[in-house]
């Protein structure tokens, strides 16, 4: 008999009741048990975080020189924080669902420069080892003026190094971009569910792109291997990598000061849901890391999941993380949403959530292109797949028995109708119209 762990998929049904219906694949809806107790010794300082946002800001004017369309938000790579009332409003309809308080989207398919959340981590972490090389060899020093580093004394330095990452997609546009633009070698492992036209967009920077006929992990795994061959390269691990997961924490602090602009109130009384599309974890994790920093028990964080690729959601309800996958559950890991196809969760993302995360719940493909569709017709916002893996959350919180009993046990159900839902928006708006409009025509 099949076991896991020692113990046989009915022991591991037995355990976790929810689990008959992961593995069915059907929509779920699962929170922590383990959220909001204490960890004995946090993976991540708060110290580091405050770090990764200074190294971001010194880097303001190189941004600005190599990409000019970010010099009104003067070198910050930040997105929009909008409401959606018309999408709050027909999601209310369409789900015969009350949806108490304000509902945001927040643009990161919109970032600048790649265009998804994979701009925050992935081009901080090439940042951070351009920042590393250049100091050693070229002489940088932290009060120069980072512009110098479009330079081509400094992209012919850059050009004896190398940097590699195993991607479905987004992670590998982002590195791929801001890599080329440096100067770098760049080659992204690239797995079987990555869109051609992210392929053929990074081929047409330069970028050296390598496919193979399986998933993710492969990618990662033959990447890995050949870069360790390299003592020039660096291979950004997405599955391990805490430089990923501080330049994803760093929009934390923005997000405070975009709810404050918007004389939106997050405290005891007025609490705020986060909804988070997850893949590997490197993305959500890091965010909700930051969040937790910035609004401690006033934020509440949710991952969403395709009900084919629920890896993250495997990792903590068994409390195996990274030592499990979806294929153990005989779960197929084929999804549209090529972003979140993955089978095994990031290791160090699983851990660290273990008592940080509320929750998550999956969400079938036929209900992203509807939601993608009604996205587009009711706000104008065109996403791509994965990126409206949120948009279903506020739905699940407040209808699924299991999201009325967390809110019960949060004490939150009379507060919230001044709470906050913020749906995180991966990627879309580097799709090009012809797949977009295949997309839409999915719904």
């Amino acid at each position: 008999m099949h076991k896991i762990a020692g113990l046989s998929i009915n022991a591991w049904k037995a355990k976790n009741p929810i689990l008959n219906n992961v593995m069915k694949m059907n929509e779920v809806f699962w929170t922590n048990p383990h959220y909001g107790n204490k960890q004995e010794n946090p993976i991540v300082q708060a110290e580091q975080v405050k770090s990764a946002e200074e190294r971001l800001n010194r880097f303001a004017k190189y941004i600005i020189t190599a990409f000019p369309e970010t010099e009104p938000m003067e070198g910050i790579i930040e997105s929009p924080l909008v409401e959606i009332p018309f999408m709050q409003k027909n999601l209310e309809k369409s789900y015969g669902t009350k949806i108490a308080g304000k509902l945001l989207l927040k643009c990161d398919s919109h970032l600048p420069i790649s265009g998804s959340i994979k701009a925050r981590g992935g081009i901080y972490e090439v940042l951070k080892r351009a920042e590393e090389i250049a100091m050693k060899h070229g002489g940088l020093k932290r009060t120069d003026n980072y512009g110098i580093l479009a330079s081509d004394d400094y992209k012919e330095l850059f050009s004896k190094y190398s940097i590699a990452v195993g991607s479905t997609g987004n992670l590998g546009m982002s590195i791929g971009i801001i890599s080329a633009k440096l100067g770098f070698k760049v080659t992204v492992h690239m797995s079987a569910d990555a869109k051609q036209w992210k392929k053929d967009k990074l081929t047409s920077l330069g970028v050296i792109v390598k496919e193979y006929d399986d998933d993710y992990s492969k990618a990662v795994e033959e990447g890995r291997k050949e870069a360790s061959l390299d003592p020039d390269c660096h291979f950004i691990d997405d599955e391990n990598s805490m430089d990923l997961l501080l330049g994803y924490a760093a929009a934390a602090t923005r997000l405070k000061k975009q709810l404050k602009d918007m004389s939106i109130t997050v405290d005891e009384d007025h609490p705020l849901f986060v909804y988070l599309p997850c893949g590997v974890g490197g993305g959500p994790g890091g965010i909700t890391y930051g969040l937790k920093l910035a609004f401690e028990d006033d934020v509440h964080c949710f991952f969403a999941e395709p009900t084919h690729s629920p890896c993250m959601t495997l990792g903590l309800m068994t409390g195996l993380h990274d030592k499990v996958s979806v294929q153990d559950f005989g779960i197929d890991n084929k999804t549209e949403a090529d972003g979140l196809a993955v089978g095994r969760p990031s290791a160090l993302v699983s851990s660290m959530m273990t008592t940080m995360l509320s929750g998550s719940y999956t969400i079938e493909d036929r209900r992203l292109f509807e939601l993608l569709k009604e996205m587009a017709e009711t706000e104008g916002h065109y996403l791509e797949p994965s990126a409206l893996a949120g948009a279903f959350g506020p739905i699940q919180l407040l209808s699924a028995p299991e999201g009325r009993e967390y809110l019960m046990d949060q004490k939150l159900l009379d507060k919230m109708n001044q709470s906050t839902h913020v749906i995180w928006a991966t990627g879309g708006s580097m799709v090009p119209k012809d797949m977009m409009e295949l997309y839409l025509s999915k719904s």
